[in-house]
């Protein structure tokens, strides 16, 4: 049966955004011969890490060591690892300070982990101190890679919101993936279309060693995304999945965390960004930002009848997209189906991130260099302790 003609723009917009159902991360508590790795990067975070160590102690015998990597914490992050280790012989404090002025913070952490890492453990998985993982997370996560035969990926997590505010802000912040790179739920050799999540990110020890991925990201501040474009490059396919509540999140305090933080990454901008990104960016300010404020004005205004159409069909995509995203909420402030009145905001923030070339993070000033690294003003010398989280 042929469609209406007004359907084929609409699953060709659909398509370019690769919007299509995907492939998910399904739950398994099958048990395998390999063993793991965790890498955990902290500095600070006494007021989490002992929910998130809670979660990763309850891991299956395949996780055969548990680093901490600690770049010189002063708040007490150190005895409550100390403590862990008393309950779990697994959980090990790797001393990472001082952070090397060349790395910046994450980065290094990861680095001294990977080099700190049993030789006996086949498999690293890098995850965050705001990660909540489900017991079953390190048994899933080998299953689909021995399923599907992608060596290296990382999951999309749910998402804890901090209140009424931030369920408008990060939402709306997270859309703009969806615009770049598409749902979840696919794996790349593209480098320009691979995309990571460093709260939860599995691949080979000797992938990761062979293919100097985290050295690549040594003067990224976005550090995830930069690791899995070195890994394209070098041939290695890259994924990134969904998964039935595996993991979950708290990545900031408040909206005001959210809003300063999350937009100095979020732009992925590295030795890696060229044209291809700068059209992702277009993207969210053409299809995710614009559309409804334009047809808004369009039907008050009484615009062009094509016009309006188009602009109304780009609008409802963003309410599908809206019904889509609502799963990584739960709970889900009322606020979150208003979220896309910030598109506008959300799309000028991260050009201006974009553009930017001094970067200031957790008392660190970065500079972008011309090849697009950056490198810590006032000659490394930090201002105040860097994070590494």
């Amino acid at each position: 049966m042929k469609l209406p003609d007004t359907v084929h723009p609409l699953r060709t917009i659909a398509r370019w955004l690769h919007l299509s159902p995907r492939a998910r991360v399904e739950v398994s508590e099958t048990p395998h011969a390999d063993r793991l790795t965790i890498i955990l990067p902290v500095l600070n975070e006494s007021p989490r890490i002992a929910a998130c160590l809670d979660s990763l102690i309850a891991q299956p015998k395949e996780t055969a060591e548990i680093l901490v990597v600690d770049g010189g914490s002063t708040d007490g992050t150190q005895a409550i690892v100390n403590d862990y280790k008393t309950r779990d012989d697994r959980v090990r404090l790797v001393d990472a300070s001082p952070v090397n002025a060349n790395w910046t913070g994450k980065a290094w952490g990861l680095h001294v982990g990977l080099q700190a890492a049993s030789q006996d453990s086949a498999w690293i998985l890098c995850v965050d101190a705001d990660v909540r993982a489900s017991p079953r997370l390190v048994r899933s996560l080998l299953s689909h890679a021995k399923h599907t035969g992608v060596k290296t990926f990382s999951l999309a997590t749910n998402q804890r919101l901090s209140g009424f505010a931030d369920a408008l802000v990060h939402p709306a912040l997270l859309t703009t993936l969806i615009y770049r790179f598409g749902s979840p739920g696919k794996a790349t050799t593209n480098l320009h279309r691979a995309i990571a999540n460093g709260q939860c990110f599995l691949s080979r020890r000797e992938t990761l060693l062979s293919m100097g991925a985290f050295n690549a990201a040594q003067s990224s501040l976005c550090e995830d995304i930069t690791i899995v474009r070195r890994l394209a490059e070098c041939g290695e396919t890259v994924g990134f999945y969904e998964s039935d509540g595996l993991i979950e999140v708290r990545m900031y305090t408040d909206w005001r965390d959210t809003w300063r933080n999350w937009p100095r990454s979020l732009p992925m901008r590295d030795q890696y960004f060229g044209w291809r990104e700068w059209l992702g960016l277009l993207k969210v300010f053409m299809f995710q930002a614009l559309p409804l404020p334009a047809f808004l004005l369009a039907v008050i205004a009484g615009g062009p009848l094509w016009f309006s159409l188009t602009m109304g069909a780009l609008s409802l995509i963003r309410v599908c997209i809206l019904l889509g995203v609502a799963r990584a909420y739960r709970p889900r402030p009322w606020s979150y189906w208003l979220s896309p009145l910030m598109d506008v905001p959300v799309a000028l923030k991260l050009f201006r991130s974009a553009l930017a070339r001094r970067h200031v993070w957790r008392g660190r000033v970065y500079v972008r260099r011309s090849s697009g690294v950056f490198e810590l003003a006032d000659n490394g010398r930090p201002t105040i302790q860097q994070s590494i989280h």
